[in-house]
């Protein structure tokens, strides 16, 4: 009861037991035998063999993590990815350190008035009830760092987070040093008030991240910028270098790219942070006056165009301007990124961008419920979780026995329903219902026994949080039906700014009160990580259809599938490269989206659950297993599993991105940076000659017929000019 009324903040779980508990606890023999085998599994964990030479020392910067439902530091998916990214590099043991900031507000926590219409609190984080600790330096002191604003001097304190092996560190400006109220503010709140906030968020982020590592004695070799939040980080390295090792604007540009990583996560060009020219000469033309370097040359890293003098500064072009890693993260979003960022590349066919692709993965551990892992425990082998990513391993799942896994997954929904009731009832009692309407939430809504169908996301309006509404009296008959019942769960927030998702969240919580839908249809309040761990692990279908090639990559449904649950989605995102291993459903066929769609996507969406799916489920009687679901679910969770943890994502961007990123860069940095100079000279002469360069002859071509698979030879006759 403490642990939930205490949103899972094992400090303040602690801090809550009375002496008395816990001088009974270590009188227990059976308890103090539990607590022993607990240590000694994390000691196990923490007590690796020391690092050999040559290892990437990575640097990894994030707008928000997600890690706790008590540390309210991230809003969606892009914040649990950072999480997940942390945990993994540490189950595999990386050298890598993670940078954010420490916001005293968070994000939003969401509740929804007697109309439906989403409201926001912003409940203040009390630091020193959350697992994070003060940096100090040499001398025993809080570590602070120091930024200079237009409107003064800056002071940002750090605060440490483990995260198993790996260390994240936490900016804060919320301190007594800084005298004005908007310094203090600049850390209030995750993606919260103007541009102006924002502007300084990042500079804060970017600038004051790596003076933070500096003063922290923490030398990276390579630095990763997830999303374009964190880019001001590649003008201070290019400033170090400059004051350091008296390289020039450029020498220091071509040294720093070479070990700078950036994976870009939007679908859609509004999704990038843009900042007007004026806005960027106030907060940066004196950092480019002490740095000494013209401002134009860093405005000009921002931009597509430099002669469009009308162009906003862009954080993304800022960090594909100054990284030679780039990546999607999925193989459509890459397609998808490099149509909107092929302006970088004008004389490149789009197909030939340099933007490679790393599809997300989840952190399995953390997504896995407990009683899967049990039954893994007892038929895989015994050290499943350190083989997650070994195809052939989970190839056992087939050998559990199918009755065992059914019960594993109906108490799971049980578990699922009894959640909803509960967090639905009290939702209900905080906006004055009646006595009844809590009782029938409390008793009444949803069935462990019907087949239930998840939907929780961001709710942003190309999700299209509403297509199953579009036919309502059909959704009415399939929900209602007296053989084949169905329900649906709901979850999800809106930004606060984002009229229109506040509008789709009202049109469901106002159906989920309709007579016919009322115990078959819940919007579930403040989504956030328990709401999602619980309708991921107890749901039976998964559904996701958002507008194709606007889902970056959507790990949702991989956290479902490695529980079992089977999805329906639209091909984008990760599911376009999963589908025909998932055995799960698509909607529609791999075309692009057109508005003429929805109507069509929603109509699938009906046939597909009417004839196949729900059927399927119910074939089993009710002593009976439905024997092709439950075959269904362990092939998706065989194939999924492996191939989309974040165990196999991590080694993809350590074999794709920091290896050659670190090797780059020790390459770079040999005798005080001479390639990086040689570069540049080398650089600006085939600017100045390049146009001197001339086609001759083109040499005859290779005929009329090629035969597939050989060489084709051909030749051309240059003139180098100088």
């Amino acid at each position: 009861t403490l642990w939930k009324s205490g949103n899972h903040n094992p400090i303040q779980l602690l801090g809550r037991i009375t002496q008395d508990r816990l001088d009974q606890m270590a009188a227990d023999p059976r308890f103090v035998l539990l607590y022993r085998r607990a240590c000694e599994r994390h000691d196990s964990y923490l007590q690796v063999p020391a690092r050999t030479g040559g290892v990437p020392r990575i640097a990894y910067f994030s707008m928000e993590y997600g890690l706790l439902d008590c540390m309210q530091i991230y809003s969606g998916g892009l914040g649990i990815l950072s999480g997940d990214q942390l945990k993994a590099a540490s189950d595999a043991d990386f050298a890598l350190t993670g940078v954010g900031l420490l916001y005293q507000r968070g994000y939003l926590q969401q509740y929804l008035n007697p109309d439906g219409w989403q409201q926001e609190r912003t409940p203040i984080n009390d630091f020193y009830t959350l697992p994070i600790r003060p940096c100090e330096d040499a001398h025993g002191k809080e570590l602070i760092v120091t930024i200079a604003l237009p409107t003064g001097e800056l002071y940002v304190k750090v605060w440490h987070v483990d995260v198993g092996r790996v260390p994240l560190y936490l900016l804060d400006t919320n301190i007594p040093q800084n005298t004005l109220a908007e310094h203090r503010e600049i850390t209030d709140q995750l993606y919260g008030g103007d541009v102006y906030k924002r502007i300084r968020q990042e500079i804060v982020l970017g600038i004051g991240g790596l003076r933070a590592l500096k003063k922290l004695g923490i030398q990276p070799t390579v630095h990763h910028m997830n999303e374009g939040h964190s880019a001001f980080l590649a003008i201070e390295r290019i400033r170090l270098l400059m004051q350091e090792n008296g390289l020039t604007f450029e020498e220091a540009l071509e040294a720093t790219r070479v070990s700078n990583v950036f994976t870009t996560h939007t679908s859609v060009p509004a999704g990038i942070d843009l900042f007007d020219a004026g806005l960027m000469h106030k907060f940066f033309q004196g950092y480019c006056d002490a740095a000494g370097f013209p401002f134009d040359k860093l405005f000009g890293l921002g931009r597509k165009n430099l002669h469009d003098h009308n162009e906003r500064f862009s954080m993304a072009v800022l960090a594909l301007n100054t990284s030679a890693f780039r990546n999607a993260v999925s193989a459509l979003h890459r397609s998808v990124s490099c149509e909107i960022f092929q302006d970088l590349w004008p004389r490149l066919p789009v197909e030939e961008v340099p933007i490679t692709s790393i599809t997300n993965g989840v952190h399995a551990s953390t997504w896995i419920n407990g009683d899967l892992a049990a039954l893994y425990d007892q038929y895989l082998q015994p050290d499943w979780r350190e083989r997650l990513d070994e195809p052939k391993m989970w190839e056992q799942v087939h050998d559990i026995p199918s009755q065992e896994f059914w019960e594993m997954h109906r108490k799971r929904k049980r578990r699922l329903v009894a959640f909803v009731r509960e967090r639905s009832a009290n939702s209900a009692t905080q906006r004055k219902a009646s006595s009844a309407e809590i009782r029938r939430l409390q008793d009444e809504l949803l069935d462990p026994n019907v087949f239930t169908i998840g939907f929780a996301r961001r709710f942003a309006t190309y999700k299209r949080a509403t297509l199953l509404f579009r036919d309502v009296s059909r959704l009415k008959k399939l929900l209602n039906n007296p053989k084949m019942p169905v329900q649906i769960v709901f979850a999800g927030k809106a930004h606060p700014n984002d009229h229109a998702g506040k509008v789709l969240i009202r049109e469901i919580a106002n159906l989920s009160r309709d007579p016919e839908l009322s115990n078959r249809l819940i919007f579930v309040e403040d989504y956030g990580i328990q709401v999602a761990r619980g309708l991921v692990q107890g749901v039976d279908l998964w559904l996701n259809n958002p507008r194709r090639g606007e889902e970056a990559c959507g790990t949702s449904g991989i956290k479902a599938s490695m529980n079992g649950i089977l999805n329906l989605s639209v091909l984008d995102g990760w599911f376009d490269e999963a589908f025909e291993l998932s055995a799960g459903w698509a909607i529609g066929d791999r075309v692009p989206y057109s508005d003429d769609q929805d109507e069509i996507h929603a109509s699938a969406i009906y046939s597909t659950l009417e004839n196949e799916i729900v059927p399927l489920f119910y074939q089993g009687s009710e002593r009976e297993i439905p024997l092709e679901w439950v075959r269904r679910i362990k092939t998706c969770m065989v194939n999924i599993t492996p191939r989309f943890s974040s165990g196999r994502m991590m080694a993809e961007y350590m074999s794709a991105l920091y290896q050659p990123a670190h090797d780059l860069w020790t390459d770079m940095s040999k005798d005080n940076f001479e390639a990086a100079r040689k570069k540049s000279v080398w650089e600006k002469r085939m600017k100045e000659k390049w146009h001197l360069i001339k086609f001759l002859n083109l040499g005859e071509g290779p005929g009329d017929y090629v035969m597939s698979g050989s060489a084709v030879p051909l030749s051309a006759t240059l003139d180098l000019g100088e």
